[in-house]
């Protein structure tokens, strides 16, 4: 985690708003809303096939200006919020860094084919019920 912590404060930096929400009257003074911006093209730390899931896994946190945008804003406080935008930028790069597992294509059993065709069935009777008769 050293050399993440590094890399991250190497190639980051953060933007302070006014946040929405609870604070009364000083919600309108101090700006407690965070957001950290984070340049993974140029993080050093990770190998090309390793970029290639984060850019995957992290898609919609990355904008047309290719930096991930992480935005906080549950505390009051501005460092709180640094803290937790943080750890949601680790957790992310943990969670992308591992290769989602393929899905092993299987048959369906002979008593779900039989329960599709059964529920089917009692839909076109429901379906043809609703008809005027035919006289």
């Amino acid at each position: 985690m050293d050399e993440l912590e590094e890399e991250i404060r190497a190639n980051s930096w953060f933007k302070t708003s006014r946040s929405s929400g609870s604070g009364g009257q000083h919600v309108n003074k101090v700006e407690t809303k965070v957001e950290l911006i984070f340049d993974l093209a140029s993080c050093d730390l990770f190998t090309e096939k390793e970029l290639a899931l984060l850019y995957a896994a992290l898609e919609s946190y990355i904008h047309a200006d290719e930096l991930i945008h992480i935005t906080c804003q549950e505390s009051r406080s501005q460092t709180r919020n640094k803290h937790i935008a943080i750890q949601r930028l680790y957790e992310l790069i943990e969670k992308g860094r591992v290769p989602k597992k393929k899905r092993v294509a299987t048959k369906p059993t002979r008593a779900s084919k039989e329960k599709r065709i059964k529920s089917k069935k009692y839909r076109s009777e429901v379906k043809a019920n609703r008809k005027k008769p035919d006289y």
